[in-house]
């Protein structure tokens, strides 16, 4: 597929108005993305796997204009509440879509969203956020063209959720999707996410992920500043490769359903996203002191335990808790007896691997 291929033909039905509602899930990389391109293309390509609780849910109410306008006319609310910060984001999120969509400007739009976790905290909050929101529109593009099949449905809301937030490409479907070319990977591309073509061992089902908040506020440094902060970086061309390299590694961890392999694959690629912004300039520092504690805590009691957890970590302070289904009761009782002391008021989130964003009647 190519950028034209999601430019639309001629709409067959006309609608008035209408409502639709879509949950999408967040989702955390075990392959880094880190440094883009112009237009959200990525520079390396990525791996995650779709959450199943961390969640964004958005309702887009919509009603015909008397007539098209020069300009977009929408209202956002997060959590019931009106929020007025939010609407320059999705103004430029609008106005880089609006040739894949151009009936943005003969509506009227009302967006209610809500997270069921903290907002801006490093859970991913805009790839939810944006899938959602691109499952909206896509479902009343669907409306204007019903004979749009279900795979160029999701392909395009794919495309169209990373033009808002490019890691939001990945947060369609499930339960492992990869993003961004790589040679070795068929069908892969950097415009949308696909789901991994590749044998996945039944170990990796159910895969469980507590999320450790250790400090839910608002991310010191945005992603976008952090990805550009990638150009002219002494290291990028080879952080680059390391991630092609590490992909190509995970085909055999899948699909022989090695542990080690796994672990050392995604705590590493965890360790060098935070290398990358350590080392860039300027430089910064995104780990707390408690984050440090869990890691070294998670090795601890791995060695001990003799069991297969692990962590990874976003662009942010907060610990992704990664460990097989089957050993989900003894490391969930270490997270509360050992881990829960370090987060922000204790909290933590168990979920686990799902299968995407799905409609809701």
């Amino acid at each position: 597929m190519t950028e034209k291929e999601f430019i639309p033909s001629p709409y067959t039905k006309s609608v008035l108005s209408g409502k639709t509602t879509y949950k999408s899930p967040s989702n955390i990389a075990l392959v880094k993305y880190w440094g883009k391109k112009e237009n959200q293309i990525p520079a390396n390509p990525s791996i995650s796997f779709t959450l199943n609780e961390c969640a964004t849910v958005t309702t887009v109410t919509y009603e015909r204009l008397n007539e098209p306008s020069n300009s977009f006319f929408f209202d956002v609310a997060l959590d019931g509440k009106v929020e007025g910060s939010f609407k320059p984001k999705i103004n430029t999120f609008f106005e880089r879509v609006y040739q894949y969509l151009p009936f943005l400007k003969e509506y009227q739009f009302k967006i209610e969203t809500s997270n069921s976790f903290p907002h801006s905290s490093g859970i991913a909050s805009s790839a939810s956020g944006m899938s959602a929101l691109a499952l909206c529109l896509m479902e009343i593009e669907r409306n204007l063209n019903p004979e749009m099949t279900q795979d160029y449905f999701n392909q395009k809301a794919s495309f169209l959720a990373r033009l808002g937030s490019g890691s939001a490409a990945r947060s369609i479907k499930g339960s492992l999707v990869q993003w961004g070319v790589h040679a070795k990977i068929e069908g892969s591309s950097n415009l949308y996410g696909v789901e991994y073509p590749h044998k996945v061992h039944s170990v990796f089902q159910n895969y469980c992920d507590t999320i450790l908040l250790v400090d839910k506020g608002q991310k010191q440094v945005s992603s976008t500043v952090g990805h550009d902060l990638m150009h002219g970086h002494p290291f990028a061309e080879q952080r680059f490769h390391q991630a092609h390299e590490n992909l190509l590694k995970l085909e055999t961890v899948f699909a022989e359903g090695d542990l080690n392999g796994f672990i050392s694959i995604v705590e590493s690629e965890a360790l060098t996203l935070h290398a990358m912004m350590m080392t860039s300039q300027p430089y910064f520092i995104l780990m707390k002191p408690n984050t440090l504690e869990i890691i070294n805590k998670i090795w601890a009691f791995r060695e001990d335990s003799k069991t297969h957890v692990c962590f990874t970590l976003d662009a942010g302070a907060n610990v992704h808790v990664l460990y097989p289904e089957d050993e989900k009761t003894q490391v969930q009782q270490f997270i509360k007896d050992e881990l829960a002391a370090y987060c922000q008021n204790g909290q933590f989130i168990h979920d686990f691997v799902g299968n995407g964003a799905q409609k809701i009647n």
